[in-house]
């Protein structure tokens, strides 16, 4: 069935349960794939942290037509709740959908994220036709969404974001809502905020963390940490104390790369192609620095990077009170970080 927004997310916050309860399938698609992705984040919090989450894409559908349903039938080896996520889900996955909303029995909700699927498809018609199927196409917002998206991404994160700093970031990202979540994740950061202590976002805390001294390029920087090349990164950070640059214009664009590596990592192991997924962060990679992170996401696994902005989060806050420890903590963290990448070249 065809489903507005409001129907979407009440059906993705709340799978198996009221209208939803004959509901298996999931379909998003559409231009704005972030706005898509965006949407399926609301099933995976819904099913919880502990749910076993099951990944397949095209190629194993198509080859294997009835895996779908006999993973959406199955239980949780762990006991836990279940669900199954698809990627690059076309017309050729046509075969495992009929049999996933035709069999008798499936009680783990499915979802995909598409793309720009051709209003002609098979696969769509099918979602828009099944009774048991929710169909929603995600189109690229405009200004004013962009800026409701934006302070709506603040508010998960305890950040109260006034539409005059929303517009800021909607700008800076370029409407972009992947680049625009990072932009905010930083702010939620740098001022600490969280759900059971919200803040106010503020135009300072905006202009320190966009403030990057344009006399300072800090990318080598950047690429010598995560890349593990500790030479260059003492090199990096002799001339950038001999500028009087302060550490904390280093933390950001390095939480900016790690969280970008996070990002393709996760699309990389659920999909097995490392140039698909960093083709799928689309703006988020410039074009010129796409080799330079294709060999960043080999070094780390998802756990590595994690560990990563952990600690770059906490060397963040660190700077906040006072040059002196702080400094210490950041270039101390920043060698920990070098070191664990040089061991995995």
């Amino acid at each position: 069935m065809k489903a507005n927004r409001g129907q979407i997310e009440k059906a993705l916050d709340a799978p198996g349960q009221g209208a939803s309860a004959d509901l298996r399938f999931f379909l998003l698609y559409g231009p704005d794939e972030a706005g898509s992705s965006a949407l399926a984040r609301r099933l995976e919090r819904a099913m919880g942290p502990d749910a076993e989450r099951i990944d397949l894409d095209a190629p194993t559908l198509r080859d294997d037509p009835a895996r779908l349903s006999d993973e959406a039938a199955s239980f949780s080896m762990f006991g836990d709740k279940r669900w199954i996520r698809i990627h690059g889900m076309g017309d050729e996955s046509l075969p495992a959908l009929s049999a996933l909303l035709d069999g008798e029995a499936a009680g783990n909700p499915v979802i995909a994220v598409a793309g720009a699927l051709k209003a002609t498809s098979k696969l769509v018609k099918l979602a828009l036709d099944h009774k048991r199927a929710m169909a929603f196409i995600s189109y690229q917002p405009d200004a004013r969404e962009s800026e409701q998206i934006a302070v709506g991404i603040a508010r998960e994160g305890g950040l109260r974001l006034p539409s005059d700093l929303a517009r800021r970031i909607v700008d800076l990202a370029n409407g972009d809502r992947a680049l625009m979540a990072g932009e905010i994740e930083k702010l939620i950061l740098y001022l600490d905020a969280a759900l059971d202590r919200p803040r106010d976002a503020t135009a300072e805390a905006l202009d320190a963390l966009s403030a990057d001294n344009p006399d300072t390029e800090v990318g080598p920087l950047v690429n010598a940490v995560l890349g593990g090349d500790l030479k260059s990164m003492h090199h990096e950070l002799g001339s950038l104390a001999q500028s009087g640059t302060a550490m904390a214009a280093v933390i950001r664009p390095l939480l900016t790369r790690a969280m970008l590596i996070a990002n393709i990592r996760a699309e990389f192991d659920a999909s097995g192609r490392l140039d698909g997924a960093v083709e799928a962060a689309g703006k988020a990679v410039f074009w010129k620095d796409k080799g330079v992170v294709t060999r960043q996401v080999r070094l780390w696994d998802a756990p590595g990077v994690a560990r990563v902005i952990q600690r770059l989060s906490q060397a963040e806050r660190a700077t906040r009170s006072g040059r002196g420890t702080g400094e210490l903590l950041v270039r101390h963290e920043l060698l920990t970080i070098a070191r664990q990448a040089a061991r995995e070249r």
